[in-house]
C-alpha cells in the first residue's frame, strides 16, 4: 500500500502554478505529483494557498484534520514571506503591522499582529499567523506599495533548504503531531 496512514509533502511551489484542483484556473501544483497521488481518496490538497504569482514553501496533504489545524488562526502558526517592493519600505510600517489595528480594504476586522523586518530598502520579510486572501500584497498596498515578487520562506519551523522550484519531499505525519 502506498502511504496508508496518509501523505504530507513539502513542495517548493514555482511561480505560474495555482493551488486549485479546477483545471480551468490553469496549471496547478498537483501536476508536479505522481499520478497515483493525484488519484488518492481523500484528495491531496494544499495547507493554505499561494497565489499564481507567489513562490515558496507549500505543504500538501490528504489529512483534512491537519489542514484545519495548520490553517486555523487560533493556532498562530507563523508563516514567513519575503517580498520585493515597488518602493522603499518605511520603518513606520513596523509598529503599524505589529499593532493588530491595520484594517485591509473591504474588510471590517483588523489583521492579526504581524512582524515586519526590512531587509534592504526594497526587500522586506513579513511573518503572519493568519492567511487572508492576498494578505501580504494587500498589507503593503494599504501603504501605497506594490509587491513585485513574493516568496514564502518558512511555514512553522519548516524551511525549503536546497529544494529546487517544482521539487517536493515527503515529511513524516508526526512533523505536526503537537498542535503548533
Amino acid at each position: 500500500l502506498d502511504h496508508p496512514a496518509g501523505l504530507l509533502l513539502l513542495l517548493h511551489k514555482p511561480v505560474g502554478l495555482v493551488c486549485s484542483h479546477d483545471e480551468r484556473e490553469g496549471p496547478n501544483v498537483y501536476s508536479l505529483l505522481p499520478a497515483r497521488w493525484r488519484a488518492r481518496n481523500p484528495q491531496v490538497t494544499s495547507i493554505g494557498r499561494l497565489d499564481k504569482d507567489t513562490s515558496g514553501l507549500l505543504l500538501l496533504t490528504d489529512q483534512s484534520e491537519l489542514v484545519h489545524r495548520l490553517t486555523s488562526p487560533k493556532h498562530k502558526v507563523p508563516k514567513v514571506y519575503r517580498a520585493t517592493l515597488s518602493a522603499d519600505a518605511q520603518p513606520a510600517w513596523i509598529p503599524l503591522f505589529a499593532s493588530g489595528t491595520l484594517v485591509l480594504k473591504d474588510e471590517k476586522e483588523p489583521c492579526a499582529p504581524a512582524e515586519l523586518k526590512i531587509i534592504s530598502p526594497r526587500e522586506a520579510e513579513l511573518t503572519l499567523t493568519e492567511g487572508r486572501y492576498h494578505q501580504v500584497r494587500r498589507m503593503f498596498a494599504s501603504q501605497g506599495v506594490e509587491v513585485r515578487t513574493l516568496h514564502r520562506a518558512r511555514f512553522g519551523a519548516l524551511e525549503l533548504g536546497s529544494l529546487a522550484p517544482g521539487q517536493w519531499r515527503e515529511l513524516s505525519l508526526d512533523t505536526f503531531s503537537q498542535t503548533p
